[in-house]
């Protein structure tokens, strides 16, 4: 039991190690502007990625610094993007991403590496499913109590933009939307 758990680790380390160099020799024009541009230029990096705890972080950081319909409206779509990956790894029985999905959104410390917490991963796209439905649900409301025309716009985009992306559509957004 030891050595596998040993082996877990190893894999954990050599995994996060390819993501941080794939990371990491992605950063082309796009996101070396992300690098030192906007929220927005950032989280559209991050979904990229499937980093979806900081393509959250940096939409709040938008609504934060610049509260509008728009910025909650973006905020919403992160959650809805976070559910669509969720879902699509669940159908393709991709339980391990969903594992890797879970240790990025519930780890920041470099104890994390050594020491990753374990979760089943069936259990966990059901919690983080309906978690961010209801965060959704939440950013959506006050995006149109804000201003109800730009969200119906922003919705519009969005919907042809996962009718032209049905199997990635969660990892960008749409061109429209200029992040």
């Amino acid at each position: 039991m030891e050595g596998t758990k040993g082996a877990r680790r190893m894999a954990w380390g050599g995994a996060l190690v390819a993501v941080a160099m794939f990371v990491l020799s992605g950063l082309s024009a796009t996101g070396a502007a992300a690098a030192s541009g906007s929220n927005l230029a950032k989280a559209k990096v991050y979904l990229a990625a499937g980093d979806y705890r900081r393509a959250l972080e940096a939409c709040q950081r938008e609504v934060d610094e610049k509260p509008s319909a728009a910025g909650y409206v973006y905020v919403t779509y992160v959650y809805q993007a976070l559910d669509g990956y969720l879902a699509a790894m669940a159908k393709a029985e991709k339980w391990v991403a969903i594992e890797q999905l879970v240790l990025n959104l519930s780890t920041k410390q470099s104890l994390d590496l050594v020491d990753p917490p374990d979760i089943m991963a069936r259990v966990a796209r059901e919690i983080i499913s309906e978690s961010a439905q209801r965060q959704s649900d939440l950013h959506a409301a006050l995006a149109t109590k804000l201003d109800k025309a730009v969200t119906e716009k922003l919705w519009k985009q969005q919907a042809a933009w996962r009718a032209a992306h049905p199997d990635d559509w969660w990892a960008g957004v749409p061109d429209a939307w200029g992040w």
